[in-house]
């Protein structure tokens, strides 16, 4: 198990220098105080050969134990082979899929009795269960049809 140096009293007595100043709590785990009074929670790791430092959060948004707790975290990537950075960029981007995901779902409605409305942007279209049978027909007839559009609306 790795030192841990750091107290949440340790922390609360860091006073802000000239420079930024680094306070360790172990095995790559520091807090970066900055001159402007602000406090960053930092991860120093290796992988291939090459430093890299990754950010944990800002203090008291993020504790000391939840600090240490992602530290332990990204440790085991490390020992299993996968650099954390690359592993938070991809949660992040599985992240922001899912997001749009449900804002495009949002978009389209079809109620109970087979009503659609489309929510563009400010603008909301209701349908009736009539003209989304319409709509439903049209599309289903051209969904084959080669498209001769050379360039996407704008």
């Amino acid at each position: 198990m790795p030192p841990d140096r750091l107290t949440e009293r340790a922390i609360a007595g860091f006073t802000p220098a000239a420079t930024p100043s680094k306070h360790g709590d172990g095995a790559g785990l520091y807090l970066l105080v900055n001159p402007n009074g602000s406090r960053y929670w930092r991860f120093n790791y290796r992988f291939d050969g090459k430093r890299n430092t990754l950010s944990l959060g800002v203090h008291p948004a993020v504790s000391l134990e939840q600090a240490r707790q992602r530290r332990n975290e990204y440790r085991v990537l490390l020992a299993t082979g996968i650099d954390p950075s690359n592993h938070v960029k991809g949660e992040r981007a599985e992240l922001a899929r899912l997001r749009e995901s449900q804002a495009v779902a949002a978009r389209f409605l079809l109620a109970n009795d087979g009503a659609l409305s489309v929510r563009l942007a400010r603008r909301c279209f209701l349908l009736t269960p009539e003209e989304t049978a319409e709509l439903r027909a049209f599309l289903d007839a051209t969904r084959n049809l080669p498209c001769k559009v050379k360039q996407p609306c704008p």
